[in-house]
C-alpha cells in the first residue's frame, strides 16, 4: 500500500518536472526568438533613419553662400581705366552674386575720390545690402565706409586698403607680388642702373609693391650692385603719365638704364613705349602685374620680362560670396578664408589675402590653360618659335 503510493507520488513528481522543463524551454524560445525579431526590423529602422536624410536634402538650399534671393549688392568702381575690372573683376562678381540669386547694381567714379564719395551714398539709397568698393583714394572714402557700416551696410574693400576696421578687406598679397617683380628683374640683371615706376600714391597698393621690392633689393643696393637712378609714382596708374615720366628719366641720365622695376602692367606698357622710342625695348627687361591681355603678348615678344598674375577671376569671385554671406548677417570673422592683416596705419584688418603668380616667357602655358587668354591673343605679332606657346 505504502509502495503504490511512493510510486505514484514519484510518478507525480516525474511529471511535474518534464513539464517544468517543457515551460521552461517554452519560456527560452521567445528570448531567443526576440533578438531575431529585433534583428529583422533593424532595417526597417535604418530605412526609417535614412527618410530624415531624404527630407534634408534641401539643406543645400539653406547654405548662405547660395540663398542671396531678394538681396542687391553695390559695386563702386574708382574707374574703367585698368583692362581688368570690365573684362575680369566685375563679370567675377557678378557670377558669384547670380549664384547667389543675389542682384548687382554698381556705379563708377570716373577716377574721383568725390564723386565716389557720393556713389556709395547713391549705392546706400538704391536698397545695397552690402557694397563692394574699389578705392580712388583710401583715405578720402573712409566717410563713406562709415557711414554705410553706421546705417548696417557692410563693407568690402576690394582689392585697395582701407584703413577701417569695419570693413572686409580682399585682396592678393601685394607685398609679396612687389618681391616677385623684384626677383624676377635682379635674376635677369643682379647689378645695373635701376629705375622704379611706382603706382598712385593716393593707393596704398603701390606702396606696398616698392616694399616688397626693396625687401629683395636692399643688399644689393647697399652692396652697391644696383643703382636707383630713377624713382617715380603714376597718378591713376596712368600708362601715358607712366611713359612720360619714363622718358624724363631715361633723358636725366642719357639712356643708362639696365633694369625697370614698373608696378603693374599698365605702367609697363608705358614704360615699354618710352623704351621703343629709344631703341632699347627687350634690351632693358621691365616687370609688371595683373596679366593683362597686352603684357602677356609683350612676355611673348620678349619686351616684357614678367608679369605677376592675380587671378581676377579668383578675387572677384571671392568678394562677391563674402558679400552676400555679410548681407546675410556673417560676422566678418566667420566668413571663410579670413585672416588678420596688420595694416601700416596700426589696424588689426579682418582679410583674405590671394595668392599670385609670376609669368615669364617660361610658363605662359599657365594663362593659356586656364583660359585666361587664347593663344591667338598671346602670339599675335610673335615670331613662330620665339616662345614654346607660340
Amino acid at each position: 500500500m505504502h509502495r503504490r503510493a511512493l510510486l505514484a507520488t514519484v510518478t507525480v513528481f516525474a511529471l511535474l518536472l518534464a513539464a517544468c522543463g517543457d515551460d521552461a524551454d517554452d519560456a527560452a524560445e521567445p528570448a531567443a526568438e526576440e533578438p531575431a525579431e529585433e534583428a529583422a526590423e533593424e532595417p526597417e529602422a535604418e530605412d526609417d533613419a535614412d527618410e530624415p536624410e531624404e527630407a534634408d536634402e534641401p539643406e543645400e538650399a539653406d547654405e548662405p553662400e547660395a540663398s542671396g534671393e531678394g538681396l542687391t549688392i553695390g559695386v563702386s568702381w574708382n574707374n574703367y581705366n585698368e583692362e581688368r575690372w570690365a573684362n575680369q573683376d566685375e563679370p567675377a562678381i557678378q557670377a558669384a552674386l547670380d549664384d547667389a540669386g543675389a542682384t548687382y547694381i554698381s556705379t563708377d567714379a570716373g577716377s574721383s575720390a568725390e564723386q565716389q564719395l557720393a556713389d556709395v551714398e547713391n549705392l546706400i539709397a538704391q536698397g545695397a545690402d552690402a557694397i563692394i568698393i574699389l578705392a580712388q583714394d583710401g583715405t578720402a572714402i573712409l566717410p563713406a565706409v562709415a557711414s554705410a557700416i553706421e546705417q548696417g551696410v557692410p563693407v568690402v574693400a576690394y582689392d585697395r586698403l582701407i584703413e577701417d576696421p569695419g570693413a572686409l578687406y580682399i585682396t592678393f598679397d601685394n607685398v609679396e607680388v612687389g618681391r616677385m617683380q623684384a626677383r624676377a628683374i635682379y635674376e635677369l640683371v643682379p647689378e645695373g642702373n635701376y629705375v622704379f615706376i611706382k603706382g598712385n600714391q593716393a593707393d596704398a597698393n603701390a606702396d606696398f609693391l616698392r616694399g616688397g621690392q626693396e625687401e629683395v633689393l636692399a643688399d644689393a643696393i647697399a652692396a652697391g650692385d644696383i643703382e636707383n637712378v630713377g624713382e617715380s609714382y603714376t597718378d591713376n596708374w596712368d600708362p601715358a603719365i607712366a611713359q612720360r615720366n619714363m622718358e624724363q628719366i631715361l633723358t636725366q641720365v642719357d639712356n643708362d638704364v639696365d633694369a625697370v622695376v614698373a608696378s603693374n602692367d599698365g605702367t609697363a606698357g608705358g614704360v615699354v613705349a618710352a623704351l621703343e622710342a629709344q631703341g632699347l625695348a627687350g634690351v632693358v627687361p621691365v616687370s609688371g602685374q595683373d596679366g593683362d591681355a597686352a603684357a602677356l603678348n609683350r612676355i611673348a615678344l620678349g619686351t616684357q620680362a614678367v608679369s605677376v598674375w592675380k587671378d581676377a577671376r579668383e578675387l572677384g569671385r571671392a568678394a562677391g560670396e563674402a558679400a552676400v554671406q555679410m548681407a546675410q548677417g556673417a560676422a566678418l570673422e566667420d566668413v571663410p578664408g579670413v585672416v588678420m592683416f596688420d595694416s601700416p596705419g596700426g589696424n588689426q584688418l579682418v582679410s583674405i589675402l590671394l595668392e599670385p603668380l609670376p609669368i615669364t616667357e617660361d610658363n605662359l602655358d599657365v594663362v593659356i590653360d586656364a583660359d585666361w587668354i587664347t593663344v591667338e591673343a598671346l602670339c599675335q605679332g610673335v615670331p613662330e618659335g620665339r616662345v614654346p606657346v607660340c
